[in-house]
């Protein structure tokens, strides 16, 4: 008699990484979307699990989004640590070129999820906060005692905003999705923080130096107040944590009249990107219009980009941080426009620098446009004449490199 074979159902094996698969797939997701943009069950049915499965490794969407941010910045921490100690190199020019490449291949193999704790860190408790800001402030310690002994006339302050400005162009690659070989990449992004690390910085202003700081929106009508006053919210406290009821509070107007003038908080948020465009799209006509050479337009979209960003210095915050709180068409809308612009600065480039391809050229502009957040916020974008011409020679090291500005 035969017996016919019933096979038995697979049984299936809960991945021994499956915490750190969910971790992974939710810090792409938080990365892309912001953290409010994401769900639980997003990242679970991401994973292919369920809600309940993925609460037996992290209890609430906190946990989640706190360990994917702190790992991330630990990680960068660990990987300059690491290879100081495995090559214990005693030339410090040389020690240098180790630790920044430790920092840009740990950034390229988390490139979709590096940017997560400098855009969404707003959403940290305090003591994970802490925890991010210590874990990089230890990066700039350790390339900025190497950077000493090489340069030993530079003052700390210098090699604090130099160091930043190295980790702000390797960090660029996070906004963006320009492809280049990694080693080609790599080289790229090593050259052009070298450049950084040999900038000779103008000396620090004196008080009197100092000028006035506005928003860089007219504030000649009720409409561009509540605009005006929107994005100090947004900054403060971030997108989702702001009410029309508090915007219209601090424009000295109800809700309702906040909707005579918008139609959404969106649609405020996309109005005030759009507005920040234009005006970007002004100052490169005019640098176009007044060089006679593509280096010197460069240098003239240097000097406006850098006075535009310190004089509305909280919307370019929240422009990075909170781009991916539009609709996804606006979103879309927006991403377009600044390719627009990052391609022109990148012809320009390309025609200055012909030694250079064209997606070579768009990763240095996009690490020279990335580093003046970074470096203006260790100088609380103080709107000095010196500040802002510090932040311009570090933009033209990048962009120029060990070409001559001549």
């Amino acid at each position: 008699m035969d017996v016919q074979h019933v096979p038995t159902a697979e049984v299936r094996r809960r991945p021994k990484n499956r915490k750190a698969q969910i971790a992974a797939v939710a810090a792409e997701a938080f990365t892309e979307r912001g953290y409010h943009g994401v769900s639980i069950d997003e990242i679970a049915s991401s994973v292919g699990i369920s809600g309940p499965a993925l609460y037996r490794h992290f209890p609430n969407k906190y946990a989640l989004f706190s360990q994917a941010a702190t790992e991330l910045a630990a990680a960068l921490e660990r990987a300059v640590a690491q290879d100081e100690a495995d090559q214990d190199v005693t030339d410090p020019v040389e020690r240098l070129d180790h630790q920044i490449l430790a920092a840009i291949r740990t950034t390229v193999a988390n490139r979709r999820t590096a940017g997560l704790y400098r855009w969404e860190s707003r959403y940290l408790e305090p003591p994970d906060r802490a925890s991010v800001l210590g874990a990089i402030e230890a990066v700039n310690r350790r390339i900025g005692a190497t950077l000493e002994e090489i340069r030993p006339d530079i003052s700390h302050r210098d090699s604090v905003q130099i160091c930043v400005a190295i980790l702000g162009a390797v960090g660029s690659i996070t906004v963006h999705r320009a492809a280049l070989p990694v080693r080609r990449l790599e080289r790229l992004l090593l050259d052009a923080c070298r450049s950084i690390a040999r900038t000779d910085l103008p000396a620090e202003s004196q008080p009197a130096d100092t000028h006035a700081r506005n928003s860089g929106i007219p504030l000649s009508n009720k409409r561009e107040v509540v605009l005006n006053e929107a994005i100090l919210l947004f900054h403060a406290h971030g997108y989702h944590e702001v009410s029309i009821e508090e915007i219209g509070q601090a424009a000295g107007i109800n809700a309702s009249g906040v909707y005579r003038h918008f139609a959404s908080k969106s649609d405020l948020l996309a109005a005030a990107f759009h507005r920040a465009a234009e005006r970007l799209a002004v100052a490169v006509s005019t640098a176009l219009g007044d060089s006679s050479t593509p280096q010197q337009a460069l240098e003239s979209l240097v000097e406006v980009y850098v006075r535009l960003s310190f004089a509305q210095s909280e919307l370019m915050s929240v422009y990075f941080a909170e781009i991916g709180s539009l609709p996804a068409p606006q979103r879309t809308d927006l991403r377009n426009t600044q390719r627009l612009n990052v391609e022109e600065w990148a012809r320009l480039l390309g025609e200055a620098r012909p030694d250079l391809s064209v997606p070579e050229c768009r990763f240095l502009v996009h690490a020279a446009l990335s580093l003046v957040l970074d470096v203006g916020r260790v100088m609380h974008f103080e709107p000095t004449a010196a500040n802002e011409a510090r932040v311009q020679e570090l933009m033209l090291a990048t962009l120029f490199g060990a070409a001559s500005r001549t």
